[in-house]
């Protein structure tokens, strides 16, 4: 790997200007580590690093950038105080290091902004108003504030310091693995990316930088094409949720970027589960995106040595609790089933024994006579069974058919890119 002792900025962002960033962030942000990860290279076909940025104090990179526009404001810029719009992790980070350096903060976060989110930011000494469908809506409301208050705004990723400080997770990775030749980074506005390709692409100029984009939010991919993207819905990556790349951004991914990989709902869905499950980690979804993109695209990455920046870990339990039981039902260890039967005494408890010799464990069992479409001397039963696996699963639907029930599987496999785990 061939470092200068000088590089040319990238629209006014240098090597240079990250390398102090570490310098002014040791002591006060966690350097993480980066961790070989076998299982999913088995997974991807990729040799895989994971940089596990969800260690971070406030389980992000954004600390970086945080502490370090913070760090640089004036005294009469802190006593004033800051405001920043934010879909939850800059907001964590924003107040968390505003009440270290005694700075008042304010955030606007989206509507749908997940509660454990919003939750930690107020818990962190931050005032949070609720705005807006998207972090463009909430801007509106950012500036409006900003200037009614004269607060400094801290922008989420426009910003040169905020850049400079997301910049020192590449300087990371390339000092721990030189010799990784790919880096696949999840992309919101982009402050995150142009900083990681800055400082990788000055240290080893041939590498590859990759982002990764919900499907639902295409911004950069359409930004570095120069078409309009049209972004809307409901995603798991809401931290990645943007409407707009940042126009300080936008030029540097253009010029030091590959290309950027769209991915489905179900693809970072998944891979938030195979995180949690494999590589026993939190990954928020928009953390996850990166493993995503790679089993989408495996014979793009193939035999190749990448890192994954996993960014955050900031995931609604309630959220990854349904992800986790949607996962097992993917992989046919949880099914549910639907048996029409005669309605009279003892016939629950034959299905019951049935199940037990199957080795079927009920998890929920459901009786209704009322539906029209049930005979009026019959019911439903609808059980929810955990089961060993997809083979197992239909054993006991046959061992049920074979005892003269009528059965139907009210679940199956999804269909997903990623198979069963």
């Amino acid at each position: 790997m061939a470092a200068a002792a000088k590089s040319p900025p990238h629209h006014g962002i240098s090597l240079e200007d990250i390398q102090n960033a570490a310098d002014a962030l040791r002591q006060h942000v966690v350097r993480t580590p980066l961790i070989a990860a076998p299982k999913l290279s088995a997974l991807t076909g990729a040799e895989v690093f994971v940089k596990y940025e969800n260690l971070q104090f406030t389980n992000s990179f954004k600390d970086r950038g945080a502490f370090l526009k913070l760090s640089s404001l004036t005294p009469d810029e802190r006593e004033r105080g800051v405001i920043s719009m934010s879909a939850g992790n800059h907001a964590q980070a924003v107040a968390y290091h505003a009440s270290r350096l005694g700075i008042p903060a304010t955030i606007v976060m989206p509507e749908g902004t997940p509660f454990v989110k919003v939750g930690n930011t107020e818990a962190l000494g931050a005032e949070v108003l609720l705005f807006g469908e998207t972090l463009l809506e909430s801007r509106v409301m950012a500036d409006r504030i900003a200037a009614e208050r004269d607060l400094t705004l801290i922008h989420p990723y426009d910003d040169p310091l905020i850049i400079a400080g997301q910049g020192t997770v590449g300087l990371e990775i390339m000092a721990d693995e030189p010799e990784i030749d790919t880096l696949v980074v999840p992309v919101g506005g982009g402050g995150l990316i142009a900083g990681i390709a800055t400082a990788a692409k000055a240290l080893k100029p041939e590498i590859e930088i990759i982002g990764v984009e919900a499907a639902s939010y295409p911004s950069m991919y359409h930004g570095i094409r120069g078409e309009d993207p049209v972004c809307g819905g409901q995603t798991l990556a809401e931290g990645i949720a943007v409407k707009a790349a940042g126009a300080l951004t936008l030029p540097v991914v253009k010029e030091l970027v590959s290309d950027i990989i769209l991915v489905d709902e179900d693809m970072i869905e998944c891979a938030v589960c195979t995180f949690l499950t494999i590589q026993k980690t939190m990954a928020e979804g928009a953390g996850a995106t990166g493993l995503a993109a790679l089993v989408k695209e495996p014979d793009r990455f193939k035999g190749r040595k990448v890192g994954l920046v996993l960014t955050g870990g900031n995931i609604d339990p309630r959220i990854l609790a349904s992800i986790v039981v949607r996962g097992l039902e993917r992989e046919e260890k949880i099914i549910s089933l639907r048996l029409l039967i005669s309605d009279q005494p003892g016939v629950l408890g034959v299905i019951s024994t049935l199940l037990g010799e199957a080795g079927a464990n009920i998890l929920e069992v459901s009786h209704q006579r009322m539906f029209l479409d049930v005979p009026a001397k019959g019911a439903t039963l609808d059980f929810v069974l955990e089961t060993k696996d997809a083979v197992h699963g239909n054993q006991v639907t046959e061992a049920l058919k074979s005892a003269g029930f009528k059965v139907t599987r009210m679940t199956g496999p999804a269909g997903s890119e990623f198979g069963t785990f």
